[in-house]
């Protein structure tokens, strides 16, 4: 709270002030206005922030403050990607900021752009326009919370000018925002899984405004069918992730619902959580967790129910081939029915940092067909010719549903409710939803935006290429569906895949087919959902089934489960790899006449099979497993649809040598890094910050098959594994009494990206010690709370 006392010194100062005025002679004073925004801002434990306020500019207005006091130069920066305006202040060539040392990152994890790449692609690809008028016709409340939050950050950005951060303090690109600032923000986060994913593609089919047109007859190369496949499964398996575990009344002790959510974020950037607590007194009383300054709880709980999100295994777009008129020389008519049409154009220009610190400018010009924007591959055969182009189609372009859709999540009273909201905005641009209530009721819920390509377009000739997603253009008939009460081109969720149970449901980023172990979802017979909602039918990830397995296997010690149970599944720290393949494996190393491998295998054998600070042999088998996972036909017992949770399982017996020369490989590496085979996890996997070395236990997740996952973005050095790029960050599990929900969580790295502050490094000792703190919820335990400082800010 050190920077919240200029504010209360100046509140009681302008009381005293008026006091003064109130008893001099004057005749009598005109009434002071009322505030139009005003908000209590309190902190308890770790600085968690609750904002309670009259209506939701209030809950804006106290929301940014705050976030601004912790994140202020995260968010600038973050600002400035959103804006279009990285180039002007870093130069065209460098990449988002990352992090170093102590100090914050505002790189995504969904991109990796140079700095004129990225301002091309947000100028010209995001459409301020269509955002207003979006917002425009949307609910009140979220353009109020909005126009409360620019106050807020903006109160924020005057009141201690000269005074931020270090890392941004006097830095030009810090300056006051607007709405329309803030519609770009969200909007970034909307393209996360869709335009994002194909930025330097689309900004590839970009022309510049001056440059003479000339078109190849014909693309020379076939399109490439890896391209998008692999484009998919970096961001469905490299990139985030999570796990969400809903229990309902018929496992539960209580009778009421039980909800564990573990999103794995980054830990750097500006995708980073923030743990908040928004109230407006009978209307919306909602605590968990905001997203990179989005001033909505997007995981958490409120007096009925929890809910938490995973990334979805959906896909968010198609490409379409559009023919092209041969009489336009310059490419920008395409044909439909055989009707010639125009595309439309956006030309944007950027401000470029030059060496000798002066400024140019730089134009670009896109085009876009009514299904979406051009984009060009060369390399994957995605041309643009005189015969034909390539499109994307994006229905989260122009997304600005999702906080409003937020608002009406913390706003349920039931899952029951919550999944009327999901049906009737249609706002959740790339995750699922699981929740719980208090009456012990669970949802699974695929409710993100999703193109309407029905399974019937799939199975007919109008789909051109299966691995690009690629429609045929030419055609009206093959374009995006409708869905009643949806908005254009996308399924209504009532339509897509979900449940409702007493039992429980769980999802780790897997499809909806596999939700919960005795019941599978194929969907509506006879062809299902669409394909675009993911597969079914397929060898499901590790950490789905490590997930699953534990489950099953506590239900069966326990036969009822409470919020203890789902806190120590958590943190299990079971490698369910390991679990696979180690008892066929360590026979072998036995008769094995090499001594590197002998001796690896006597540490591998003594091992827990855990990942835990002090399990011996957990990073002798990472090492090992990353270079065996990638073996094929390693497995004894295939895959089986009928079990996707046990297979497939064991080592086949032709595997096994090649398996052996891994495990010398990775031995062989850790003796050359000076790092013993036996080493305890937390000698060498930690969070450094202030100087404060903290052993982390977590393993890889997908990889490994540990439900609870860290990541790094750099190989293994002398020093282990160093600062955490992405994985487990906020993290809570609740239930429901008489007196309201009783939750408890962490936000792993902290509130604060300033390493000056009290939050910055407070709560990953939480998550290394596997504490649980309470959240206080109700205003009785709020004030309670040993760290409760409360002040009242308006304007």
């Amino acid at each position: 709270m050190r920077q919240l006392l200029p504010i209360a010194t100046a509140t009681l100062l302008s009381a005293a002030l008026s006091a003064c005025h109130n008893n001099s002679n004057d005749s009598t004073p005109a009434p002071i206005p009322a505030a139009k925004y005003s908000a209590e801002l309190t902190r308890t434990t770790h600085g968690v922030v609750h904002v309670r306020a009259d209506n939701f500019r209030g809950i804006g207005y106290g929301m940014a403050y705050a976030y601004a006091q912790d994140n202020v130069c995260m968010f600038a920066d973050s600002l400035l990607t959103a804006r279009g305006e990285r180039s002007q202040f870093f130069g065209p060539d460098a990449h988002a900021t990352a992090r170093t040392g102590d100090e914050y990152g505002a790189a995504s994890g969904f991109m990796d752009l140079s700095n004129q790449e990225s301002d091309f692609f947000f100028k010209g690809y995001v459409d301020l326009e269509q955002l207003r008028a979006g917002y425009a016709a949307g609910g009140q409340e979220s353009r109020d919370v909005l126009e409360g939050y620019v106050a807020g950050y903006n109160r924020y950005i005057t009141e201690y000018a000269g005074k931020y951060p270090a890392a941004c303090n006097g830095a030009k690109w810090v300056r006051t925002i607007s709405v329309d600032d803030m519609y770009l923000v969200l909007a970034e986060k909307s393209l996360h899984a869709s335009g994002e994913v194909f930025a330097r593609e689309i900004v590839a089919g970009a022309r510049d405004p001056n440059a003479v047109v000339r078109l190849a007859a014909r693309s020379n190369r076939k399109p490439d069918m890896g391209f998008v496949a692999a484009r998919l499964d970096k961001l469905h398996y490299e990139g985030f992730g999570s796990n969400g575990l809903a229990v309902g009344k018929d496992l539960s002790t209580s009778g009421r619902g039980l909800l564990l959510g573990n999103p794995h974020f980054p830990w750097t950037s500006t995708d980073r959580f923030y743990q908040a607590h928004l109230t407006v007194p009978g209307r919306y009383d909602a605590m968990g967790a905001i997203l990179g300054g989005m001033p909505a709880i997007v995981i958490g709980f409120n007096r009925d129910v929890a809910w938490t999100h995973t990334v979805t295994a959906a896909n968010h777009f198609t490409t379409f081939r559009l023919p092209l008129d041969p009489g336009d020389a310059t490419g920008t008519t395409y044909l439909v029915d055989g009707e010639k049409i125009k595309m439309t154009s956006k030309t944007v220009t950027i401000d470029v940092l030059q060496a000798d610190g002066s400024t140019a400018k730089r134009s670009k010009t896109f085009y876009f067909s009514k299904q979406g924007a051009v984009l060009v591959k060369p390399e994957a055969g995605l041309t643009w010719s005189t015969a034909a182009a390539y499109v994307f189609a994006d229905p989260n372009r122009n997304n600005t549903r999702m906080l409003e859709q937020w608002l009406g999540i913390g706003s349920a009273t039931s899952v029951q409710t919550l999944k009327a909201s999901l049906d009737k905005t249609v706002g959740l641009p790339w995750v699922n939803t699981l929740a719980a209530d208090r009456a012990g009721n669970v949802l699974f819920a695929d409710a993100s935006v999703v193109p309407h390509m029905t399974t019937q377009k799939f199975g007919s000739n109008c789909l051109l290429q299966p691995a690009l997603l690629m429609f045929d253009g030419s055609r009206a008939a093959c374009g995006w569906g409708q869905d009643a009460n949806a908005p254009t081109g996308i399924f209504s969720p009532a339509n897509g895949p979900w449940t409702i149970r007493t039992d429980y449901v769980g999802n780790s980023n897997d499809s909806y087919w596999l939700n919960n172990t005795r019941a599978l979802m194929t969907g509506p017979a006879p062809l299902g959902y669409s394909p675009l909602y993911g597969r079914v039918g397929v060898e499901q990830r590790l950490r789905s089934r490590i997930g699953f397995i534990q489950l099953e296997d506590r239900i069966a010690q326990r036969k009822t489960l409470q919020t203890s149970d789902l806190q120590e599944l958590m943190f299990a720290e079971r490698v369910y790899a390991a679990e696979l393949v180690l008892p066929d494996l360590l026979p072998a190393c036995a008769v094995s006449q090499d001594a590197t491998v002998v001796q690896a295998c006597s540490v591998l054998r003594s091992w827990d099979r855990k990942a835990n600070v002090d399990s011996r042999g957990a990073l002798l088998f990472r090492e090992f497993w990353n270079i065996a996972t990638t073996l094929p036909n390693k497995w004894a017992v295939p895959f089986d649809a009928a079990d996707p949770v046990h297979t497939p399982a064991g080592v086949a017996p032709a595997a096994v040598p090649a398996m052996l020369a891994a495990i010398k490989t990775a031995a062989t590496k850790l003796q050359g890094l000076g790092i013993p085979l036996d080493a305890m996890l937390g000698d060498y996997q930690a969070d450094t910050r202030n100087g404060v070395r903290v052993a982390l236990h977590g393993g890889l997740g997908d990889v490994d098959g540990a439900y609870n996952s860290i990541r790094w973005n750099t190989e293994i050095s002398k020093t282990g594994y160093n600062n955490p790029y992405w994985g487990a960050s906020y993290i809570q599990t609740v239930t429901f009494d008489a007196d309201g929900p009783q939750a408890q969580g962490m936000l792993v790295y902290g509130q604060s990206t300033d390493p000056k502050s009290p939050y910055y490094a407070d709560q990953i000792g939480v998550y290394a010690r596997k504490e649980w703190p309470a959240l206080p919820f109700t205003q009785e335990k709020i004030k309670a709370d040993p760290a409760y400082k409360m002040i009242t800010l308006s304007q």
